[in-house]
């Protein structure tokens, strides 16, 4: 069985997944922002705004994900709560990319990380209080 030290590096392995999401989702939006004609649409597809107005919604979702793995990393006392929101939205938000025929594989990638920083976050969250005692 593993020890209470091995789920407590299952947290901080979710807080660096979290940054990690956080980043390349403001890095997206980033590139949104910059090049509005980098992300092609198709008519298929439904969008209520345009590339920048995405763009930066992206920009502002991947900071508010990396802060709440960064607070995951500093062990503050809302961050359990904070990062367990967070990480529940941005699955349902990767949902939305699942049925798109260009980043399927990427959603698909993303929502297994958010259920792996739940799992770490919501299961195993009393032997990391205990390890750090």
């Amino acid at each position: 069985m593993p020890s209470s030290d091995f789920w407590a590096g299952w947290v901080v392995f979710a807080g660096l997944m979290m940054i990690i999401m956080g980043v390349l989702e403001a890095l997206e939006g980033l590139i949104a922002i910059i090049r509005d004609d980098y992300y092609v649409l198709t008519p298929q597809q439904i969008v209520v705004f345009d590339m920048t107005t995405w763009g930066w919604i992206a920009l502002i979702w991947g900071i508010v994900v990396a802060i709440a793995g960064f607070s995951l990393l500093l062990q503050q006392t809302w961050a359990r709560w904070f990062a367990i929101v967070i990480a529940s939205l941005n699955f349902i938000v990767q949902l939305g990319f699942v049925g798109s025929n260009r980043y399927p594989l990427w959603a698909l990638v993303t929502m297994a990380v958010n259920i792996l920083v739940l799992y770490a976050l919501i299961i195993r969250w009393g032997e990391v209080r205990e390890s750090r005692l």
